[in-house]
This record gives structure tokens, sequence and C-alpha cells, in this order.
């Protein structure tokens, strides 16, 4: 068939009134929300000393600042919450959300909820994939916020079952795993560096010597180590990673394929794959933490603060307690700044109950002595 005598073309513009809408309800909650608090979170004494002259200050007293970025204080309460509008907006951009499309996500977690939250906020359904065996307390929380839970049996079938319903429903399944990594622009538009980076800039130490962060998707920590290298900051960045989940032994190995036939029990972070949205290139280093561990700095951190914290904020702080005390011994004064990823309160039944605690064999004693000579001390025994 000859085309030399004709032009033809395949004209696809629609209306972008329902995108244009959308887009501007979600950036409008983001400035109804202001930012984060950065808070300045005391450390004792030993934290400070008198500098010997080696930074050209003799005299003047110096040491360890510690910060945290408190994410719990969004409208859905969690760091998630960052994650699920930059997913959307994506999504909006990319065309794949539309008027009335259903949006599926395989989460039984904040990311659910707070994606729930910005689906009823566009006015388009919401269908969260989770195991059967999930609590009643997260279901209640996505339902809350306008969300319908799906269920399946297996922990391995929620992705197959999500594409599942995408197909089914001609829905976009918005894939968190896959998309965070790029669905934040790591450059800047207030994400979470750049915000950390403008709070902290009247402090006595602007530029942190360490931020440290775990990895649930992968997509907070691609971003802060972009951004860091981007705006050619000297700071590094530590990953905190819990038991069961391979993030720490891929980084150790290279080895992207593993697995771990058992999940992470610290809500939000490990994962028993290496996730797509996992840039380890980024990561200056890893840190192991026991769930027992990171159970304890929970409560320890809580106690300190007068309010409860999550788990993945006691792994948090486990890592804060080995960096601080290697800067405090190399009289490397600085400072460090980590996530109060959520609130404690989600965790009454679970981290917070003694009973709970007992019946998943955990053992806090041993934990919480490391982390009282720490702050007696400011050694690290762990």
């Amino acid at each position: 068939m000859s085309h030399s005598a004709t032009t033809w073309t395949v004209d696809h513009r629609s209306d972008r009134r329902w995108a244009d809408n959308a887009v501007r309800l979600i950036e409008a909650d983001a400035r109804r929300s202001a930012d984060t608090h950065l808070l300045r979170c005391e450390l004792p004494e030993w934290s400070r000393w008198i500098d010997d002259g080696s930074n050209g200050a003799a005299g003047t007293e110096v040491g360890v600042d510690l910060y945290l970025k408190d994410e719990s204080t969004h409208p859905t309460g969690s760091l998630k919450h960052r994650l699920a509008r930059s997913l959307f907006l994506y999504a909006i951009c990319n065309g794949w959300i539309t008027e009335g499309t259903t949006v599926i996500e395989a989460s039984s977690g904040s990311t659910a909820v707070s994606e729930a939250y910005f689906a009823h906020l566009i006015g388009v359904p919401f269908i969260a994939v989770m195991t059967s065996g999930t609590s009643p307390a997260k279901t209640a929380l996505i339902e809350r916020e306008g969300g319908r839970c799906h269920f399946v049996e297996r922990a391995s079938d929620v992705y197959d079952e999500a594409l599942r319903l995408e197909r089914e429903l001609g829905g976009h399944f918005i894939d968190q795993f896959t998309m965070a990594e790029r669905a934040t622009d790591w450059r800047g538009n207030n994400n979470i560096a750049e915000s950390i980076f403008a709070q902290m800039a009247t402090e006595d130490h602007p530029v942190p010597t360490w931020i440290v962060v775990g990895a649930g998707t992968g997509g907070t920590s691609a971003t802060l180590g972009r951004y860091l290298r981007y705006r050619r900051h000297p700071t590094w960045l530590a990953v905190v990673d819990p038991e069961n989940s391979v993030f720490l032994p891929a980084y150790e190995s290279g080895d992207g394929s593993l697995r771990s036939e058992t999940g992470s029990r610290i809500e939000g972070i490990g994962r028993p794959r290496v996730e797509p949205s996992f840039v380890s290139q980024v990561i200056d280093r890893m840190i192991g933490v026991p769930d027992a561990a990171s159970i304890a700095a929970a409560r320890h951190l809580s106690d300190r603060l007068g309010r409860r914290v999550g788990g993945s904020t006691g792994t948090n702080m486990w890592g804060v307690a080995q960096v601080v005390s290697e800067m405090v011994a190399q009289r490397r004064a600085g400072s460090v700044v980590t996530l109060l990823c959520d609130s404690g309160d989600r965790y009454a039944t679970t981290y917070f109950d003694d009973d709970w605690v007992a019946a998943q064999g955990f053992d806090l004693a041993e934990p919480t002595a490391v982390l009282d000579e720490f702050y007696r001390t400011g050694e690290w025994t762990g």
C-alpha cells in the first residue's frame, strides 16, 4: 500500500481537566500539611568536649548533635505519606490514573493507608491486596481512609493478585516497590532530603556527618543518596536493615537475586527480596539490626521523648548509637540525622506489649543494657 500522496495523523488528545484538578488537590494538601518537624534530640554530657584546636577553634565547646525528622506528623501519620503522594503524582502525570481508575497496591501497612488517603482525595477507588492474616487494626486504618482490603492466603500471592485485579478492573497497580525510586524527584521539589538540609541550615553543624535510615522500598535511601551526590554534600548515608531482610546480604555480596523465606518483623522496613527501588550504589554503610534491638531501641527512645515511636524508628536509633559513639571516640564534631518514621501508638498490641514480645521469643534485656551503657558513657558495646 502506498502512502506517497497521503498524510495521516493519530490524535490522542483528551480533556485534561480531571488530571489538572487531581494534581491541584494533591499539591494543595501538601501545602496545608507544610513540613514535618526536625527535632533536636538531646544527648548526654559525654557528647560535648572542648575543641583541641585542630579545627581552628581551640577552647570552643563542640560535640555531636542528633536530630529526628518527625514523619509521624503527616496527615496519615508516617513517612509513607511522602511516598504515596509522589506515587500518585507520578501515575497521574504519566496518564496511568485517570478519572474513575481503580488504584491497586500490594500492601497491608502504612503505604496502603497513605495511598487510600490520596485515592479518596482525588475521588478514585483504592484496593489494598494483603494476606488474610492481616490484623483488623491495620485493615481498619485503610478502610477509615476510604480503601478496600482484598485478601489472599499466601504472602507470595499478593503481587500476582494485584496484577490480576489490574487486568480485570482496568485499573492501575501503583507498585510502590518498583516505582518508589523513580517517582520521587531526588534533585529537590521538597523531597525529604531537601527538607532536611533546609531545616538544618542554621544549626551548629548544618551539613550532617551521617544520615541514618531504613529501607523498605528503597525509595528513601535512593532519594537521599542521590541528593547528597547531586548537591555535593560530604554527608555519609547509613542504611539499617532488620533480621530476615536481604538488603544487607545483597549489599555485602553484590547478589541482587537473594531471597528470604521469612519476612521482616519490623513493619515498614526489610524485604525478603531485593526490590527494584533499592539502589545500593548510593549507600555508604549498611548496619544489620536484630529485631530485639529494634524493639528495645523503640522503647528506649519512647521513654526519652515521652511518646511512643514505631519499631523502624528503633532500628534507626540502633544504627544512630553506633555512628554517634564512633564520632565521639574519634572526637569528630558534627551532626547526625535520622527519621522518626511513625507513631508507636500503632504498635500498642505488638512492640509495646510485653506478652506479645515474649510470645515472639524476644529477650530485650541484652539490647536494653547496650543502650543504657551507650547513654551512660557514649561507648558502643553492641
